[in-house]
């Protein structure tokens, strides 16, 4: 069954390491295998650890080879996932599935292991042996340098009980328990049979018995004081651990929490106070961590806290199958972060802090700096970038000398809290983040792909060009963009760059800077491409093109269709061409210089623009032998009227007077603009430029949240000071004065966006000047003079090629569309042209496909704080290495693998591995979910039989048990046959050349 995790025998677990290491120099899928400085020393319980951090418990420290690979990524230190008595398939029962979402902040809704107590014992026994034996045999550090720190709760009944008493007492020694000691005999074995290379007999016998002397408490929400001070004390008192105990962040108190929250942006995170009165209180905590403290000290441990347990909330969004959830991740950091200045404040940095709490690259060196350490993480490590996230912690620690602690300091932890609240890396952008999904389904083989790329209207080879700038190769770069876009001028400074929106980089820090890296190529290369010697344009024989309208879609049609041999004259009513950007976009937003390059750019393959002349009809141009009609007539006609009484000033009348005649006009002190889109934004910050105007207010009848405008349009508009005033629906103007009704948000409509219902009250707002952005609206007058069928908004019906109703007569960009990008005008335009003269642009399409695979791999969980690097160098290259499902899947359930022959790696789902907790369906750039839709592998065929996936299962040999195609039978896959050529091929790799992922036992086959 698809959520039933089958632990992987010890002798299968090392085979698997070896081999991988062997032929990958990687470990459970971790390329950056960490080597550690043994000089570097943290004592801790009388141990030491190589580095302070490590995966916090959760799902990265619930099989053993989630461990290995943490240990692989640079950890030592191991917060083993929490055991309790109830345990098993009770409670997997009792965990909704999908239970982990991380995309921004994290939420998940599981708490303890789902194996039971003994098979998680055991998990952790093989853990501790292959990281002691993997330690010797790779050099990658002192096999001692690592503690395993036990996780129990919630109840002390519970931990009483045989089943958790025994976890604990075998953990402190397992010198008798049978795993144990098979691991003992197994490893032997290795060792005598040369599958050990510098690992001796005596190093074997060397492995502590002792797996744990410590253990972290872990206190459920609502745990009573008594409760967690008696557990506590049984842990220090009767079983001589060192012991953390773990505080939620309700210590802070519901005001402190909701206040802090919302002014980070987080204030859509639905909780109420009931958790803030039943968990821990602080004036229960504090005598009762001086008693424990004191308690440890006489018995001559360690004692402290773990800050913090996951912040309850309540689930509004769908967000996951549960009622309530637990938040994680950097929503949490400026919580956990107060706690842990209050509570170092209150001992004078003496007690001591394990954290986990939103600790990332970007804040573990402050909080080890400052003496708070372990560190434990897993919201990071969950995202893409995965366990190899950690071997940048490492390199980041790097400078900070091994020492036992000694006290926090207290004056950096209150820095770290004050930057947590005003650097802003912590606050919620405006406005929701947009979808990362592209719209096709995810393909049981081949699917890596650049979300960038296939989101971005004309699919520009995105990485192609950010690779040739990387390489400093600007004019190869220009040239990967002009295949395919025709204002690159324009589109870098103004395209809502949706590319970004799709990047994988905004799981690490933020989207690429693709719009800039555009422009930075145009800037480089743009005269030596308009100086070189023009490539001859075959002849469209027969063709003759007019374009009518000289804006963006106009002019992009006149640079396509000539580079298609087609002669293109472009007829603009106006002097000028350049249609909306030239004419109302503002001067602060681009400048003339760059809208007067594309127009040239344009014009390059002998396309001529006819300004000043207005076409109405089209039979003098079919006279003067034009064959081919192209339509690019804008939206240039005005909002519909909004107040019931009042005039409002229509917005591209007042751009277009603002950029050619703003000395005119004369708006008033108080101006108000209607709208929450991104002309609206545009309207609102040239008003604040004109002269005399002291106040722009901008009205829209939701928040700010809900605006259709981009969140960096928005950023810009608070930035030059416009006030935003939400939840208002004008009314009238009359004497000064707006009138304008309060709305309260009601239900979502079915889009998602709460409705705005009428409230009954009245605001007013004072106003010299209203000026209304609403939309613009499509003038029909031309399509009505040639009798073009529009639809009921007043659009040309087209057909797939943009052919109106009339043979030979397109349409393209907003005159088609109405108020829509510039870059989707240029998709338009190609599509036409296309369809005109039976051309492509894709020239660079298929050489440019791949990258270096090398060095994108080396980019893989690597951060960054330096985001303003020109061109930017953090392209992560995700059509040649994908492999994010491979990252985030805690169970390393998902795998990559070659296939020869293939271009891309296959990606190998592992049944067995999987409890099906869905954070690969989070990531995955399509709308797809990699533990349902790849293909799997099966370890047993009662496993196929309770699963839906298309998968196989190893019978004998290469003879296999396939499901494919909703058909189920049993293959030779060493033969060709009718089974799917690629199929066939992707499953003989694994069994000839990965047996180790086979079946338990199938590990010691003989790998061709």
């Amino acid at each position: 069954m698809s959520d039933i995790m089958r632990p992987i025998p010890f002798r299968d677990l090392l085979d698997w390491v070896l081999t991988e290491y062997k032929k990958n120099r990687s470990i459970f899928g971790v390329r950056k295998v960490v080597q550690r400085d043994e000089e570097k020393r943290f004592p801790i319980f009388g141990q030491t650890i190589e580095t302070v951090y490590g995966p916090a418990a959760g799902p990265n420290t619930q099989l053993a080879q989630n461990l290995i690979a943490a240990y692989a990524g640079g950890s030592s230190w191991f917060e083993l996932k929490t055991v309790q008595k109830m345990d098993g398939r009770e409670l997997a029962k009792c965990v909704p599935k999908p239970c982990i979402e991380m995309q921004d902040e994290g939420y998940n809704c599981e708490w303890s292991t789902e194996l039971t107590v003994e098979e998680a014992l055991h998990e952790y026994i093989k853990a501790w042996f292959i990281i002691h034996i993997i330690a010797k045999e790779f050099d990658l550090g002192d096999p001692d340098g690592i503690v395993f720190n036990m996780s129990v709760g919630y109840d002390l009944d519970g931990i009483r009980q045989p089943k958790v008493n025994h976890f604990i007492d075998t953990m402190i020694d397992a010198s008798k328990d049978e795993v144990f000691r098979d691991c003992v005999e197994t490893s032997l074995e290795a060792v005598r049979s040369k599958k050990l290379r510098h690992v001796t007999v005596s190093d074997i016998r060397r492995i502590p018995s002792k797996i744990s002397d410590s253990v972290t408490e872990s206190t459920l929400h609502g745990c009573p004081p008594s409760e967690i001070e008696a557990i506590a004390s049984y842990m220090l008192k009767t079983k001589k651990l060192n012991t953390f105990v773990k505080c939620n962040p309700t210590l802070l108190g519901y005001e402190y929490a909701r206040r802090t929250l919302d002014g980070l942006g987080f204030d859509y995170i639905a909780f109420d106070d009931h958790h803030f009165t039943t968990d821990l209180q602080w004036k229960d905590a504090v005598p009762m961590l001086e008693r424990l403290q004191e308690e440890a000290d006489e018995l001559g441990l360690s004692f402290g806290v773990k800050l913090t347990n996951t912040f309850p909330v309540d689930v509004k969004a769908h967000e996951l199958p549960s009622e309530e959830m637990y938040m994680s991740g950097r929503a949490l950091f400026p919580l956990t972060i107060e706690l842990v200045r209050r509570l170092s404040e209150q001992f004078n940095g003496k007690l001591r802090i394990s954290y986990c709490g939103g600790a990332d690259y970007f804040n573990i060196h402050d909080l080890v700096s400052a003496g708070v350490w372990p560190v434990t993480v897993a919201s990071t490590i969950l995202k893409p970038g995965g366990y190899e996230r950690l071997s940048q912690f490492y390199e980041v620690l790097s400078d900070i000398p091994g020492k036992a602690f000694t006290k926090v300091d207290v004056s950096a932890v209150t820095k770290l809290e004050k930057r947590a609240l005003e650097s802003g890396r912590y606050n919620k952008p405006v406005k929701p983040l947009p979808s990362r999904k592209v719209e096709e389904s995810l393909p049981l083989m081949n699917c890596f792909l650049s979300p960038c790329t296939t989101s971005c209207p004309i699919h520009q080879d995105i990485p192609a060009y950010l690779q040739a700038m990387e390489e400093g190769r600007p004019y190869d770069a220009f040239r990967i963009i002009v295949e395919k876009n025709a204002l690159p001028f324009i589109t870098g400074t103004l395209c809502p760059h949706t590319c970004a929106d799709r990047c994988m980089r905004n799981y690490y820090e933020e989207g690429l800077h693709i719009r800039e890296v555009k422009l930075q190529a145009a800037e480089s290369a743009y005269d030596t491409y308009m100086s070189e010697p023009k490539r001859p344009a075959p002849k469209a024989s027969g063709k003759k093109a007019a374009v009518i309208g000289a804006g963006p879609a106009g002019l992009a049609s006149a640079f396509f269709l000539s580079r298609a041999g087609v002669e293109t004259v472009v007829f603009e009513k106006r002097q000028e061409a350049g249609g909306i950007v030239k004419y109302a976009i503002p001067h602060f937003r681009i400048e003339d210089r760059r809208i007067e390059k594309d127009v040239k750019l344009c014009q390059r393959f002998g396309a001529r623009i006819i300004t000043g002349r207005e076409i109405t009809d089209l039979e003098q141009l079919k006279k003067d032998g034009f064959t081919d009609f192209v339509l690019a007539t804008g939206a240039w006609k005005g909002s519909a009227p909004v107040l019931k009484e009042g005039k409002s000033m229509d917005a591209l009348d007042f751009l277009t007077a603002v950029k050619y005649g703003q000395d005119s006009l004369n708006l008033g002190k108080d101006v108000v603009v209607i709208g929450g889109g991104n002309t609206a934004m545009d309207v609102a910050r040239a008003a604040v430029r004109q002269r005399g105007v002291r106040t722009v207010r901008l009205v829209y009848r939701r928040t700010k949240r809900y605006m259709p405008a981009d969140e960096e349009e928005l950023r810009m508009a608070l930035e030059d000071g416009v006030i935003f005033e939400e939840l208002l629906a004008p009314v009238s103007l009359k004497d000064g004065t707006l009138v304008c009704s309060v709305m309260k948000l009601g239900e979502p409509d079915e889009s998602g966006r709460r409705r705005p219902v009428d409230s009954g009250e009245k605001k007013l707002l004072p106003a010299d000047t209203v000026i209304t952005a609403v939309g613009e609206r499509i003038d029909t007058t031309l399509y009505e003079n040639l009798s073009v069928r529009l639809d009921e908004k007043g659009r040309p019906v087209v057909d797939e090629h943009l052919q109106t109703s009339k043979p030979h007569i397109y349409a393209v960009g907003d005159g088609r569309r109405g108020p829509a990008t510039v870059v989707k005008a240029i998709a338009d335009a190609a599509r036409c042209a296309q369809a005109i003269a039976g051309a492509h642009f894709d020239r660079y399409e298929e050489e440019n496909a791949a990258g270096n695979e090398a060095v994108l791999l080396r980019k893989k969980g690597q951060l960054t704080a330096a985001l303003t690097q020109e061109p930017d160098p953090r392209c992560l290259g995700c059509a040649t290495v994908c492999e994010v499902c491979t990252d985030v899947c805690p169970n390393r359930a998902n795998i990559a693998i070659k296939v020869p022959g293939m271009k891309m790696d296959q990606i190998l789902h592992m049944d067995g591995m999987c409890n099906e907790c869905g954070n690969c369906a989070v990531f995955c750039p399509y709308s797809g979910r990699p533990y349902k839709d790849k293909l799997t592998l099966f370890w047993s065929k009662e496993d196929m039989d309770s699963s839906e996936n298309q998968g196989f299962l190893v019978l004998e040999g290469t003879h296999v048990r396939l499901r494919f195609a909703g058909k189920v039978q049993e293959v030779d896959v060493a033969e060709k046959s009718a089974l799917y050529e690629p199929l066939r091929k992707f499953i003989l790799e694994v069994i000839r050349n990965h047996s180790y992922l086979l079946a338990p036992g199938a590990g010691e086959r003989t790998e061709e």
